[in-house]
């Protein structure tokens, strides 16, 4: 399943009280910081919300794939 690493760039400070919930929400706490989260339509609507203070790129995740 595909993931999203999101990274806050800007501070939500000054922003609407709800941009900065929505970075919160997202495990965003201080600049430069990065999170992985699951690609799915929640995650997308949120950084669609924020999407002037965060990088978001695509990252396979290689956890569940067995080796042999």
């Amino acid at each position: 399943m595909p993931k999203l690493k999101i990274t806050l760039r800007r501070s939500p400070i000054g922003y609407v009280r709800t941009h900065r919930r929505t970075a919160e929400a997202l495990g965003l706490r201080r600049l430069q910081q990065s999170v992985i989260q699951p690609d799915n339509d929640q995650i997308r609507g949120m950084v669609h919300t924020i999407a002037h203070l965060v990088e978001v790129e695509a990252v396979e995740d290689t956890a569940g794939e067995v080796v042999s």
